[in-house]
């Protein structure tokens, strides 16, 4: 089964600046995922500076700012791994043995809901 795990880091600062996350452990931890044979695909965002946010209205009117989000939040979404794991107990070891859970960051488990069509 697919589990998206979304990786939070502090508001406070960099995913870099976090003790016991530096580069090397994230190097490490995504070896581990590819060695294990469960990676689907992740990927690290870019500043959340970077972001921009598209609305549209009821009307059909889209707004687009870059000047946000403003929601307030301790944690801001830093990247994801997808992993294919047996259940979500291997799931939750593999966020816990994620760099970002470490130093006020969180791992939010989700699984990937499939369709067939």
């Amino acid at each position: 089964m697919k589990y998206m795990l979304l990786i939070n880091s502090s508001s406070e600062g960099p995913a870099e600046e976090v003790e016991g996350a530096s580069f090397d452990d994230w190097l490490a931890y995504d070896k581990m995922v590819r060695d294990a044979g469960i990676h689907v695909s992740g990927h690290s965002l870019a500043d959340l500076t970077t972001a921009t946010t598209v609305r549209v209205a009821p009307d059909g009117q889209r707004t687009i700012t870059t000047d946000g989000p403003f929601a307030e939040t301790r944690e801001v979404l830093g990247g994801y791994y997808v992993l294919d794991v047996p259940d979500l107990d291997a799931a939750l070891d593999w966020a816990a043995r994620c760099p970002g859970s470490r130093g006020g960051g969180s791992v939010v488990v989700r699984p990937v809901a499939e369709f067939d069509i």
